[in-house]
């Protein structure tokens, strides 16, 4: 359902935000090792985040990617759209330029279904909220060996 830029964005966020819930700030190196992404693509994907505003970002020595107050009112759709853009929640699943109520695709009602689930459950929680779930161990990002 999402690329795979986005899933490592999506649980590299979770994890920046269980680190700053203790005080902490992340490091890229680190972000990349915890969901098992090259280095290079974790950062450009948190820099793109920092970018929009999504996380924060301090550099120096004590430095890393964080999130604060300001950054607790988003959520998995905010994230999705931001790395993978909002294709999933628009436009024609058959790519015609003319689909709409008046003149649908054949596809076009039950994606309008399906698409209202997929944005009412992107947008239930915030990551601050999912963040909370997997410090509580009510919901995991890797499985345990």
């Amino acid at each position: 359902m999402f690329s795979k830029a986005c899933q490592y964005g999506i649980k590299a966020v979770i994890y920046v935000w269980k680190q700053s819930l203790n005080g902490a700030k992340v490091g890229a190196k680190e972000a990349a090792e915890f969901v098992q992404a090259p280095e290079p693509f974790t950062a450009k994907i948190l820099q793109d985040l920092v970018r929009k505003k999504i996380i924060g970002s301090q550099k120096g020595p004590t430095g890393g990617f964080y999130v604060s107050q300001e950054h607790e009112k988003f959520t998995l759709k905010d994230l999705v759209s931001a790395i993978d853009g909002d294709g999933l929640f628009s436009g024609c699943s058959l790519g015609l330029t003319e689909c709409s109520e008046t003149n649908p695709c054949p596809l076009h009602n039950d994606i309008k279904k399906i698409r209202g689930h997929v944005i009412q459950m992107l947008t239930k929680k915030t990551m601050k909220e999912i963040a909370l779930e997997v410090e509580n161990g009510e919901t995991v990002l890797a499985h345990l060996v």
